[in-house]
């Protein structure tokens, strides 16, 4: 119950009761509520800008926030400069080790290909640091297929220096008789006076003089796949398939050192000067063949001549003289 204030009129010489007005109760009413909200709008304000509290599990998971983003910037360095380095190892691998082994280079867009089409970072999105998480994932999915293409590239080359290191152990690179006076190169490769008939005719070997039973030699690493004298012409002779498509014949001779099937390195002892089959006198009648063909066995002595030595063979060979068989 509100209380009843009065006052003393001295005209009357009583006391009269207060009216309160309502205008002025209205006002008083607005002017509490403006108040409470301006107290409420500063505290606010307040609030606002003083550092909140922060709880111990707070700032703990603060500081691993902060920890992260420094982790993962020092992971974005790190990533760029693997990316240099293995730009690096690309460019040599394209521009010189596929370029000497004659393979094609890798394209760019293989190397970098299968990252089109759907979001594979959909799942990383909607957090306060995706941007830079998204960005670490991108490029070590891009490091990660690039090292997969390099790593592949580098096996291919791998096989194709064992096949180029076979390769080289296995042509026929040396001559099949020792030639310490370049003396006994008698004919070449090329048209030649057939030594029964007279008739011209052409020489598709070479003829190398020497007496009955020097040493023949494998002129590359191969295998011996005849050692008889069933071929109408060659008497005793050996073929040595070396690969890649390499052949070579040894004619006329008076013994073998081997036999079919026997693997043979270069250099190794394989049989002796004679005069088997249609042979005017003992000598070595040497052919290669290269898929079949057979092709000019000076081409193929720079494993084993200086080059005044090939000069002066080369000259020997390229006389138009009588052949030996």
């Amino acid at each position: 119950m509100s209380k009843v204030k009065y006052y003393y009129d001295s005209e009357t010489l009583s006391y009269k009761k207060i009216e309160r007005r309502k205008g002025r109760q209205l006002g008083i009413v607005f002017l509490s509520i403006a108040g409470a909200f301006l107290a409420g709008f500063i505290l606010l304000v307040i609030y606002l800008n003083i550092p909140q509290l922060e709880t111990p599990k707070e700032k703990a998971l603060r500081r691993e926030l902060e920890n992260m983003k420094l982790q993962y910037g020092l992971l974005n360095r790190k990533m760029n400069q693997v990316q240099e380095v293995l730009a690096n190892v690309e460019d040599r691998d394209n521009n010189i080790y596929r370029l000497y082994f004659e393979a094609n280079p890798i394209p760019e867009e293989q190397r970098l290909a299968g990252f089109g089409g759907i979001n594979r970072y959909k799942d990383l999105e909607g957090f306060d640091n995706s941007k830079l998480i998204i960005e670490s994932h991108k490029k070590l999915d891009i490091l990660t297929k690039r090292l997969v293409v390099q790593s592949r590239s580098l096996d291919e080359i791998v096989s194709l220096a064992e096949d180029k290191q076979a390769l080289l152990a296995s042509i026929p690179a040396i001559m099949p008789v020792k030639n310490e006076h370049l003396k006994r190169m008698a004919s070449g490769y090329g048209w030649r006076t057939d030594p029964f008939t007279k008739v011209r005719k052409f020489h598709y070997g070479m003829d190398f003089s020497a007496p009955r039973g020097t040493p023949v030699y494998a002129s590359g690493d191969g295998v011996v796949r005849r050692a008889d004298n069933r071929s109408s012409g060659y008497g005793r002779h050996i073929r040595i398939d070396h690969g890649f498509g390499y052949t070579s014949l040894y004619a006329h001779l008076y013994k073998y050192n081997v036999r079919a099937g026997q693997k043979v390195k270069r250099g190794d002892l394989i049989g002796f000067v004679g005069s088997t089959g249609r042979s005017q006198g003992p000598h070595l009648h040497y052919e290669i063949f290269k898929d079949d063909d057979r092709i000019n066995p000076l081409n193929f002595y720079y494993g084993h001549l200086s080059p005044a030595e090939y000069d002066e063979i080369l000259q020997q060979a390229q006389q138009e003289n009588q052949s030996l068989d």
